[in-house]
Parts: C-alpha cells; sequence; structure tokens
C-alpha cells in the first residue's frame, strides 16, 4: 500500500502543477477576450482564429483543470444527500463511485479520443470557419485531460481505500 500512496502523492502532484498553470489560462482568454472588443469597436477588425482561441482557452482551462479539480474535492456530486453522514459512509460511496463511475467513464473516452485526436492530426483538419484554426491541438488536451482525471480518480481510489480521504 505503500507504494500505491506514493504513486497517488506523485499523481497530485502532478496534477496540482498542470492545474496552476491552466488556471493562467484565464488570463489568456480575458486577454484575447479585451483584444478582440477593442480591435472591434476601435479598428472594425475581427479574426475567426482568435475567437475561436477564445473557446479553445476555455476548453483548456475546463479538461486540465478537471483533475486538480477533483484532487482539491471540488466536484459536484450528490453531496446534498450525504452531507450528514457518517464519513465510513461518505469514503464507501466515493470508493464506488470512482471504482464503477468515474474510472470506467475516463478509461473509455480516452480509449475513443486518442484515434479522434489522431485523425485530426494526420489529416490537418481545421475548423470549418473561415480563418479557422487546426483542430488536433484542442483533441490533445482533451486526450491529455481526460488522462489526468483518470489518473486523478486512481489516486482519489488509492486515498480511500487505504483510509487517507
Amino acid at each position: 500500500m505503500r507504494l500505491l500512496l506514493g504513486l497517488s502523492r506523485c499523481i497530485d502532484r502532478v496534477n496540482a502543477l498542470i492545474g496552476r498553470a491552466a488556471s493562467w489560462l484565464v488570463l489568456a482568454a480575458i486577454l484575447v477576450a479585451a483584444g478582440l472588443a477593442l480591435s472591434r469597436r476601435l479598428f472594425s477588425v475581427s479574426s475567426n482564429a482568435w475567437y475561436e482561441s477564445q473557446w479553445l482557452f476555455f476548453a483548456a482551462i475546463v479538461m486540465l483543470g478537471a483533475a486538480w479539480t477533483l484532487r482539491l474535492d471540488r466536484h459536484v456530486r450528490i453531496d446534498i444527500l450525504i452531507s450528514r453522514a457518517p464519513p465510513a459512509y461518505r469514503r464507501r460511496l466515493d470508493i464506488i463511485g470512482h471504482a464503477l463511475m468515474l474510472i470506467p467513464f475516463c478509461a473509455l473516452h480516452v480509449w475513443l479520443a486518442i484515434p479522434w485526436f489522431y485523425r485530426a492530426f494526420e489529416s490537418g483538419e481545421t475548423s470549418p470557419n473561415l480563418g479557422g484554426l487546426p483542430l488536433w491541438p484542442i483533441r490533445l488536451v482533451i486526450v491529455i485531460g481526460l488522462s489526468l482525471l483518470l489518473a486523478q480518480a486512481i489516486s482519489e481510489l488509492i486515498k480511500r481505500i487505504a483510509g487517507r480521504a
């Protein structure tokens, strides 16, 4: 169990580092939005690529921050139903939820997203909008984000089984 807890700590550190880095993308999204608004108002100039980049930043924030959010126990759950339940009951429910729902969900979606990313990368697929961006970078972010969430779900399961969370 000591080895698994060490793995869990490593996963926690990696996801905290990536989550903090992803939080800086909020600033980037704000700057892009402000730049677009100013360029449109002052110079009557806009760009589909810059509009799309706002959505890509938002998607990266969500996907790369999801694992960190799970680590901090900030995901929306059924707390309203178990908020008054004893900690042991909550721990058992978390073990069941992680093992039977979250881990299989993430594993399935990583498995499905890898070829989806690869096809976009190989074909050079771009957004259908005029001046749109390539799609493979955001699809890669989705694969990475789901993989990080899967790893964090495993980390949380290890901690719950060991009685450390």
